[in-house]
């Protein structure tokens, strides 16, 4: 019974409250894939349940790492599947809360390895769109990968762009990295392992969910985030570490340098910043996520569900 409930959405939208209370029911355990729960030096911030809060449910990936030794997608990949299927072994099932999508897709579907493009590659490609437009690089696709030019249309410069970049970088055509890509797909982590899922994402109106956001910033401020912040600084942080670039913590650390001249400046600024991720994180789902419920108002339609997924 490798069953996995996923409990995904945008920050602020009930993700935590609605896990535990559905890991009680079913005796599960969570397993973290938001980014920012990882490092114990963040907490105020990244709105982390507290021991208390977590209600003696078994939490994974929770204050496992450190600001000054961050990890990525790959990292957790590596951790976070045999977590799950160590889970699994004692018959217990997952549930899998977070917003970070990134994470999430490499845990599902395996990661794919890419090639840094240099700058150089970069510098030229952008000189040479800049004189002439897209058509020298569909010429370069024409020449070199025919699926690719066949495949993207005209106005895809993006994508234009990227494929040729990717054949100067390797001298590979890039339409041979999506089929590796496709075919690693076959071999993903929920394939091997036979991991049987279930999708519940989160999300509230827009116009309500803004109200809850900005009530999470006050009661951030309130409870000491910026303590948090100026004691991370005090003890050797320079604020440029990739996880106090989050929102919350840089905007912390520019009112702590003079550039927020009060306090509501810096709550405005919070609450607007969040409310971009959030909808940067609607984007996301929205491509795979085909339903969506409101945990205020639809608790007992999301545990009727999940019954019936694990019964």
């Amino acid at each position: 019974m490798n069953k996995i409930i996923i409990i995904s959405g945008p920050t602020a939208s009930g993700k935590t409250a609605t896990s535990i209370q559905i890991a009680k029911k079913f005796q599960a355990e969570v397993v973290n894939f938001d980014s920012l729960l990882f490092y114990r030096e963040l907490n105020i911030g990244t709105a982390k349940p507290t021991d208390q809060e977590q209600e003696g449910v078994p939490h994974h990936f929770i204050n496992t790492h450190s600001i000054y030794n961050p990890i990525n997608a790959a990292d957790y990949l590596k951790i976070a599947e045999p977590k799950i299927n160590e889970i699994h072994a004692k018959g217990s099932p997952v549930i899998l809360v977070g917003g970070s999508g990134f994470y999430l897709q490499a845990l599902l579907n395996g990661m794919f390895e890419s090639t840094t493009t240099p700058q150089d590659i970069i510098n030229k490609s952008d000189l040479l769109y800049s004189s002439s437009g897209i058509e020298p690089f569909r010429d370069i696709l024409r020449e070199h990968d025919t699926l690719a030019y066949d495949q993207y249309h005209p106005n895809d410069h993006y994508r234009i762009r990227r494929a040729v970049e990717h054949f100067w970088t390797t001298n590979t055509p890039f339409s041979l990295k999506r089929t590796e890509m496709k075919d690693r797909l076959t071999n993903s982590p929920v394939k091997r392992n036979q991991w049987d899922l279930l999708h519940i994402h989160l999300d509230i109106p827009k116009e309500e969910h803004f109200e809850i956001i900005k009530q999470r910033t006050s009661h951030m401020l309130s409870h000491g985030l910026l303590d948090e912040v100026k004691n991370l600084l005090n003890s050797g942080a320079t604020g440029n570490e990739k996880p106090m670039l989050s929102i919350g913590y840089k905007e912390s650390v520019a009112y702590l340098r003079g550039e927020y001249q009060t306090i509501e400046d810096l709550s405005e600024r919070i609450s607007i910043n969040t409310r971009r991720l959030a909808k940067s994180q609607r984007t996301w789902f929205k491509k795979s996520i085909k339903n969506h419920y409101n945990p205020i108002e639809e608790f007992d339609k999301i545990q009727n569900i999940c019954n019936e997924f694990l019964r």
